[in-house]
């Protein structure tokens, strides 16, 4: 064991039960949700995506948010978040019409911190529906790179190497471009913080939201349990009886394998980068930012060689300095933990196909497995006996946000895979047969 992991072993305790709750044991969903579909249409909530990340491991040289993992409806992860966000608005401002005809704003402010890359992206797309002016873009801070003795890269003769600030640039951003003001006079009170990557996550999800206003959370955080104790994930815990990420390598294997008395992991509360902010809590935290820890990353990092020629090595050269959005945490003064099912709301898009995980393969298989289970819930009848690894349903999250409403357009309907289920410009349900695509059919309007 380190001296760092026997430093760490000696302060950190488990998550207090007071601060947590999970989807799969709660008996409060109902009344979470409700409230964060009141927060929703009373316009008090928006959206902040973390969306810097490259697509370089995918083989593609343009951000990760414009990648298709192949879907039926070839949509691209932003193309489905935006439908989750036009669909989640939609359920929340007819649960309480009173409150969104008091707020009198279309769509859940949407604020994206990236490149001007994805901003055209978006323009090329019409918004994906959204209005123009409810989708807010903005870009992070960049800081030089170093050699490993600490001196400054030079990229080309007469300028500097820089790399994105990492994703705990966020707080300076927020606060230099405007972005917390622009919060501010739109009525914002929460936000929903997440990373582009994860082909299941809930925009502005009610239950969660409901769930941080029920427990007055200024800070909060989604956890999928860790199972294994060699799973290389951060885990939240308590260290000086504040809330952090420890990451796996800071944890000895003797405390990775603690065991609680129902068996499961003590440590099990793994970190997915997907967050609850209070505004207020996102103002304080301009103040504390220079607290925030810089995070060292070796990289490959293009350089000036000594013949003046512009060299890329085939090592790591260097380092680039990252704050991380989660080093955040320590200063909330409550914090609260929501666990939930992995397979229901964690599949992240990391690597290409030949890694075999985290990658455009299982993403697909997560999502059709999860519209699948939908489909079943909903009453649906197959044509034959479909087995999960093979089927292959793609439901438009315009037509449901999380199985919800289906059964009453599907029960007893007999589907057979591959199959699509959009809307069309009418907002009708229509049926997309992928292996006769000119059989589509249509029923009665959603």
């Amino acid at each position: 064991m380190g001296t760092a992991q026997q430093q760490i072993d000696s302060m950190i305790e488990p998550v207090s039960s007071e601060a947590k709750d999970s989807l799969i044991s709660s008996n409060h969903i109902d009344s979470y949700e409700l409230q964060g579909l009141k927060a929703i249409a009373q316009n008090e909530v928006a959206v902040l995506l973390l969306a810097s990340g490259q697509g370089t491991r995918l083989g593609v040289s343009y951000p990760k948010g414009m990648y298709s993992v192949g879907l039926l409806s070839n949509k691209s992860l932003y193309q489905i978040q935006a439908e989750r966000l036009l669909k989640i608005k939609k359920l929340a401002d007819q649960k309480f019409p009173t409150e969104a005809a008091r707020s009198n704003q279309k769509n859940i402010p949407w604020y994206i911190m990236a490149s001007e890359q994805t901003q055209k992206f978006f323009e090329s797309k019409k918004y994906f529906g959204l209005e123009k002016e409810n989708v807010t873009f903005f870009e992070q801070y960049q800081l030089p790179c170093l050699t490993n003795e600490g001196k400054i890269i030079l990229d080309q003769k007469h300028k500097i190497s820089k790399a994105p600030d990492g994703n705990g640039g966020l707080y300076r951003a927020l606060y230099q471009r405007g972005i917390l003001k622009d919060m501010k006079n739109k009525g914002v009170k929460y936000v929903h913080v997440y990373c582009v990557d994860n082909i299941l996550v809930k925009m502005a999800d009610p239950v969660f939201i409901g769930f941080c206003l029920s427990q007055n959370a200024d800070c909060a955080a989604k956890v999928v349990k860790k199972v294994q104790p060699e799973e290389k994930v951060g885990v939240i815990c308590k260290v000086n009886n504040k809330y952090q990420v420890v990451e796996y390598s800071e944890i000895s294997e003797q405390t990775r394998n603690l065991r609680d008395t129902s068996g499961e992991l003590m440590y099990n509360a793994g970190n997915i980068c997907n967050h609850f902010m209070t505004v207020d809590f996102l103002s304080d935290i301009y103040e504390r930012e220079k607290q925030l820890p810089y995070h060292v990353a070796e990289k490959k990092i293009a350089f000036v060689a000594n013949n003046g020629e512009r060299t890329l090595p085939k090592s790591n050269n260097g380092i680039k300095l990252e704050k991380f959005v989660f080093d955040v945490f320590p200063f909330s003064e409550r914090f609260a933990i929501w666990e939930v099912p992995r397979e229901q709301e964690f599949s992240p898009l990391k690597n290409s196909d030949e890694a075999k995980k985290d990658c455009p393969s299982t993403c697909r298989a997560d999502l059709y497995a999860q519209h699948f289970e939908w489909l079943r819930n909903a009453g649906v009848q197959f044509e034959q006996k479909e087995q999960n690894d093979k089927v292959m349903f793609e439901i438009s999250p315009l037509v449901s946000y999380n199985g919800e409403g289906l059964r009453e357009y599907l029960i007893g309907k007999t589907l057979k895979t591959p199959l699509n289920i959009e809307l069309d410009h009418m907002d009708n349900i229509k049926f997309n047969d992928m292996e006769n695509s000119e059989r589509d059919e249509i029923i009665i309007g959603a």
